[in-house]
């Protein structure tokens, strides 16, 4: 009887979300890891992030993943970042990345994980291609940080992208660069603005059900390797130059678009 009262108190085996293996959890640790890393001063790392969870789990239950994920970045990056922009330079891109975040929103259930990898990809590398443009062909776009139209449509794709993937790091680091930000101020702007757009997505994607009891175990069980990863950014950022910055936000960008289309 005594035996069989220790069996009823034994702890049952912890079972992982998504019926995934614990290999699978710790590759999305390391994505967790470079998630953080991004958010405080490498954001073309955060593909690695898109690229990982949507192996593992599917493109479409990789965006209810990676959300809360975001949030709290944002809540402890913040106020790393915050005497480096003011909300007068954030306010003129939501309208537009908010009506983009709705379109995507309802045109989400309908797509397949296929169709939102080679979507977000094109994305990437169309931003990659103008930056490329600015950077070699200056006269030719000498106009566009000064344009309304510009800002737009970077708008769009920025709201587009990170309703459909999260990857919207890479859309926004292009427009930075045409826009000739500086690092600490690019970093502070996008804190603000990845803050209030990512808590704007939050009831969207409760909504479709791709934020849910698994996918919130997940985010527990990647919480460390999150928060490590944001201690190490913050290491590292005030080590690498602003060209080698910008070099790796290229690279990123271009293995990120590539890999999505072709794969």
């Amino acid at each position: 009887m005594l035996r069989q009262a220790a069996n009823g108190l034994r702890i049952a085996p912890v079972t992982l979300p998504f019926d995934v293996s614990l290999a699978a959890v710790a590759l999305a640790a390391v994505g967790a890891l470079c998630l953080g890393v991004s958010k405080t001063g490498f954001p073309g790392l955060a593909i690695v992030n898109v690229m990982l969870v949507a192996e593992l789990f599917g493109a479409k239950n990789s965006v209810g993943i990676i959300l809360p994920m975001l949030v709290v970045c944002d809540l402890i990056v913040l106020p790393l970042f915050w005497r480096h922009a003011t909300w007068r330079q954030i306010w003129p891109l939501v309208p537009v990345t908010f009506a983009a975040i709705l379109v995507a929103w309802g045109v989400l259930g309908a797509i397949d994980d296929l169709v939102a990898r080679r979507v977000i990809g094109g994305i990437i590398l169309f931003m990659l291609a103008l930056q490329l443009v600015r950077e070699f062909r200056r006269a030719f776009l000498e106009h566009l940080p000064d344009s309304r139209v510009f800002r737009w449509i970077s708008c769009a794709l920025i709201g587009v992208s990170t309703m459909l993937a999260n990857a919207a790091g890479p859309v926004y680091s292009i427009y930075a660069l045409v826009h000739k930000m500086p690092k600490m101020e690019f970093l502070g702007i996008g804190a603000r603005l990845f803050l209030v757009v990512n808590l704007f997505k939050l009831p969207l994607l409760g909504q479709l059900e791709l934020i849910n009891a698994s996918s919130l175990q997940l985010n527990l069980l990647l919480l460390p390797a999150l928060l490590a990863g944001i201690f190490l950014g913050r290491k590292l950022i005030h080590r690498v130059p602003q060209r080698a910055f910008e070099v790796l936000l290229y690279a990123f960008s271009a293995i990120a678009g590539l890999r999505m289309v072709l794969f």
